[in-house]
């Protein structure tokens, strides 16, 4: 409110908006550069955060893992090291995994694949934590029954109720999971899930123990606590195990596209000092031209103060209303961006691309305010009697 009134009652305020319309042209053109800035700015730091969102997202579901696997020279995580790893706090879920890379067929002379034959200790909510099924359900326990992931299912065109061949087993498909990408934990979209028994039969020979196990923590904030206390307790005379957390993956990408979009917003920058220096020139050119005036307002009582207070106006005035212009325009711009690259335009309402836009507002009105901050005091300076005598 006292904003407002400010802006309708002050003589400055008045005489900086008159002088902005006076040299409507100059000013259309400076304000267009604040705008160019504005929009190359805020859009270059809502793509690199936007690309950052789309890719952790990806990751968002192994986010909260530890994975266990045999150290260097050891053949298996062992039962016992599954037990100790249980004693430790923290842990919502340990899923033991066995895997053996083989042929997959599917009726006589097809096209072979190579896949995993994966098991679970804790077999359905072992798997069923970590994937999502297409259609379908989740094999019995003992049974000959499996489940497939989704490439698997594309390439070999596979239904429900069709049968594969592994090691002369033939085993019959009961549930197709839906794509989930790439995934540190295991290869569900190239993978083929089996129960325990149905794995032994296959594997008789396999070597005791399991590939890796995978740990869901309770609380992600804790999972450095966790892995630390696995590594204390199983570690405890010899390296046996070796623990990576996944949230180490979403760190580097976190610093990664960070990197990525200072770049870019660097990239923007440029834009806005081409448009600082284009405001500094109509600033000096408004100078000159009104030296007279400035001497006669100087003659009739107007303080150094008071001339600094309207120029520095008129470059307010003028970098609020191309900024705010900008902002504007940057939700289109973006938004077209996101949908041609990202192609999830829901990117653009999160409240982190939402402050590049406020920041990119408020540097284009700081670029505006530094642009004529020379002049203003330029103008300021000006002696009385050599502002009148000035032609």
């Amino acid at each position: 409110m006292k904003i407002t009134e400010f802006l309708q009652n002050n003589m400055y305020a008045d005489l900086a908006k008159r002088n902005l319309k006076r040299q409507s042209v100059r000013t259309v053109l400076a304000a267009i550069g604040i705008i160019i800035g504005v929009i190359a700015i805020s859009s270059m730091g809502i793509l690199g955060n936007s690309l950052k969102l789309s890719v952790t997202d990806s990751f968002a579901d192994i986010g909260d893992k530890l994975i266990v696997s045999p150290a260097a020279g050891e053949d298996a995580v062992t039962d016992r090291q599954v037990d100790q790893i249980r004693k430790v706090g923290g842990i919502d879920e340990i899923i033991p995994v066995e895997s053996s890379g083989e042929l997959l067929e599917y009726r006589d002379g097809g096209t072979t694949y190579q896949v995993y034959a994966i098991v679970y200790d804790v077999e359905k909510e072992g798997l069923e934590t970590l994937v999502d099924f297409e259609e379908g359900r989740f094999f019995k326990s003992g049974s000959t029954d499996c489940v497939v992931g989704s490439s698997i299912a594309d390439r070999m065109e596979l239904t429900i109720g069709n049968k594969i061949e592994i090691e002369d087993s033939k085993l019959r498909v009961v549930g197709i999971l839906k794509e989930r990408g790439l995934g540190f934990d295991i290869s569900t979209d190239n993978g083929v899930f089996t129960s325990a028994e149905m794995y032994d039969k296959l594997y008789p020979d396999a070597d005791e123990g399991y590939n890796s196990v995978i740990i869901k923590v309770e609380d992600i904030e804790d999972i450095d606590v966790v892995k630390k206390d696995i590594e204390e307790r199983v570690n405890k005379k010899d390296v046996l195990v070796d623990v990576f957390a996944t949230n180490t993956i979403t760190k580097s990408l976190d610093d990664v596209f960070r990197s990525i979009s200072l770049f870019l917003m660097g990239i923007g920058s440029i834009s806005l000092l081409v448009a600082g220096v284009s405001i500094l020139n109509v600033m000096l050119m408004s100078t000159m031209e009104r030296t007279k005036e400035i001497g006669i307002m100087k003659a009739v009582g107007a303080s150094r103060k008071d001339i600094l207070r309207m120029f520095l106006l008129e470059a307010l005035f003028l970098g609020v209303i191309a900024s705010l212009i900008g902002g504007m325009l940057t939700i289109g711009g973006s938004y077209l961006l996101i949908s041609l690259i990202v192609e999830d335009t829901s990117y653009l309402l999160k409240l982190s691309n939402i402050l590049y836009i406020i920041e990119g507002i408020v540097f284009g009105i700081a670029t505006s305010l530094i642009g004529g901050l020379y002049p203003a005091w330029k103008a300021s300076q000006m002696n009385p009697l050599d502002a009148l005598r000035y032609e």
